[in-house]
């Protein structure tokens, strides 16, 4: 029987800083379940904007960054792009997605 892990520690390149000032950088993606790209849909924002489906997703699979008590879609938005654009990589990546070519690092997310 093979084991595999269903979490991946990642590092941001530059972190999130909270209102208090406090820096987190390190955290913990899970692999995606078809809930996590299913049940954003429904979503009145994503209706709206169907851009903002990679927030919500990402706000569902990332489970811990820093000592942060809470990952919600505000915190996913007040990112930096350059951190922004690591974890959809890495949503891809630990999840086989496959990006089309050139897509600058934008989730291939449905």
């Amino acid at each position: 029987m093979t084991v595999f892990s269903t979490e991946v520690e990642f590092t941001l390149p530059l972190g999130y800083r909270d209102g208090d000032g406090t820096l987190h950088r390190q955290g913990v993606m899970r692999l995606a379940t078809a809930a996590d790209e299913i049940l954003p849909l429904k979503d009145h924002r994503v209706q709206a904007n169907p851009a903002y489906l990679t927030v919500l997703v990402l706000a569902r699979v990332v489970v811990r960054l820093g000592s942060l008590d809470m990952i919600n879609a505000k915190v996913i938005e007040d990112l930096f792009m350059a951190d922004y654009t690591y974890l959809q990589t890495l949503y891809n990546k630990i999840n086989g997605v496959e990006q089309e070519g050139g897509n600058g690092g934008a989730p291939a997310m449905r």
